[in-house]
């Protein structure tokens, strides 16, 4: 059995993000720091990055006047990271929150500076490119033109029912195409600048039709593929975003389905609706953007997505979609879907539920995950497993936000409680 070693030590709540947390190279993970040992509590203080071959620690980013930040990911081919940075100068009616964060960007050569990624208009006439709310965990797209997040509008906050003539708040997926920077006016005290133009790919209704395939909130998504997937004719299409969506089942419960959106080439083109939003309405998506339904699984024994939080993820070849959901014993296993839908297929068939988010192997051929107290890979396809950390009953399994294969996929990083702190740990991949 591969050999885990433990690379932090020392007080501190480190939280790995579910995807992206290595650098290019291999030879750095990013992580973020809580004052809770356990890490539950989002008032991080410092972004950092350990060495995994000399174990030297380097701080990116230190907060300032009152903000927290956390949930770090890395650009995939250069040395900048994305994260989420909260309110400085909190005041009592702007403090942290869903609708009141943003992107921001940092080049590890330069620690300590930190660059908008998202724009922000608070006041009407909006700006189109530019966000009303809150965007949150940051994914940069398999070339790195493209961050996709999910997201929150403080506009729409203030209103408690949706109405035939105005929107409420509801999360959706947005994504920020790098390059492209947007000015704001100053108009209200927490409007700023970005350096990348922002949309929302995503639609949802505060009150779904029972049965029907729209949705109330949008969450956990995933790029589809390094360059998308090709369609049934044969077409591809070049970026695409799986997430999960919230449901109105015929029974009136409430379920978490796959779905897709196909995104446009061109993102600042208006569609239906303003790209930048009314006073009363979300920003509507570009032109060309198509939402679709993947799963359907109210009829099964245990329907919808299940188990521990985790975001969706593609097979490198974006072929198949992997989510987690209950087996017909009510067991957690691993599933995939093609993103021209059809059919779910379940992967693993174990008698443990698979206990953490999951990311794939860049041979996108195996997956990580936790179950019963170990760090594991399964077999994307016929879902044989294999265990890389000893079971021990004595200490603290690993955590359940992340396990996260390298580049390389030579080796996988996860958090593992040691003492009374979360530590960043590794262990070696056999495949």
């Amino acid at each position: 059995m591969p050999f885990e070693q433990q690379l932090t030590s020392g007080p501190s709540g480190r939280i790995l993000t579910n995807y992206g947390v290595w650098s290019p190279d291999g030879a750095w993970i990013a992580y973020d720091t809580r004052s809770d040992p356990a890490g539950d509590v989002f008032d991080g203080p410092r972004i950092e990055m350990v060495n995994v071959h000399t174990r030297e620690v380097r701080v990116l980013y230190e907060a300032r006047n009152g903000a927290s930040c956390g949930v770090v990911t890395w650009h995939p081919t250069e040395p900048k990271v994305c994260f989420i940075l909260g309110p400085e100068n909190p005041t009592p009616d702007w403090q942290y929150g869903p609708s009141r964060r943003q992107g921001v960007i940092v080049d590890v050569r330069q620690p300590g500076v930190a660059v908008p990624l998202d724009a922000r208009d608070m006041s009407p006439p909006f700006t189109a490119g530019a966000l009303r709310g809150g965007s949150h965990v940051h994914v940069w797209s398999p070339d790195g033109a493209l961050v996709s997040f999910t997201y929150e509008d403080q506009v729409l906050s203030l209103f408690t029912e949706e109405t035939d003539d105005c929107d409420v708040n509801q999360r959706n997926v947005g994504m920020a195409a790098l390059g492209r920077p947007v000015d704001v006016p100053r108009s209200h005290p927490r409007n700023h600048d970005g350096t990348a133009f922002s949309v929302l790919v995503t639609r949802t209704t505060a009150r779904p039709r029972a049965g029907a395939d729209e949705i109330s909130r949008a969450f956990e998504e995933a790029w589809v593929g390094l360059d998308g997937f090709v369609r049934a004719n044969g077409v591809r299409q070049h970026r695409a975003l799986a997430f999960q969506g919230h449901v109105r089942a015929a029974s009136g419960e409430t379920l978490s389905e796959v779905f897709i959106a196909d995104l446009p080439a061109d993102l600042t083109c208006r569609g239906d609706g303003p790209l930048e939003g009314t006073a009363t309405r979300r920003p509507a998506p570009p032109a060309g953007t198509t939402q679709r339904r993947l799963t359907f699984t109210e009829s099964h024994a245990f329907p919808g997505i299940q188990g521990p939080r985790h975001w969706l993820r593609s097979s490198p070849d974006g072929a198949r979609i992997g989510f987690l959901k209950k087996d017909d014993a009510g067991i957690v296993q691993f599933w995939t879907i093609s993103p021209n839908g059809g059919q779910p297929i379940q992967v693993t068939r174990n008698t443990f539920g698979v206990a953490s988010a999951f990311t794939w192997h860049p041979d996108g051929q195996h997956v990580a995950f936790v179950i019963d107290g170990s760090v594991c890979i399964a077999d994307a396809t016929e879902g044989r497993m294999t265990r890389l950390t000893p079971k021990d009953s004595t200490a603290p399994a690993p955590r359940s936000q992340a396990c996260v294969f390298s580049p390389d996929g030579k080796q996988i990083a996860f958090v593992r409680r040691v003492s009374v702190a979360n530590q960043i740990c590794l262990v070696a991949v056999e495949v």
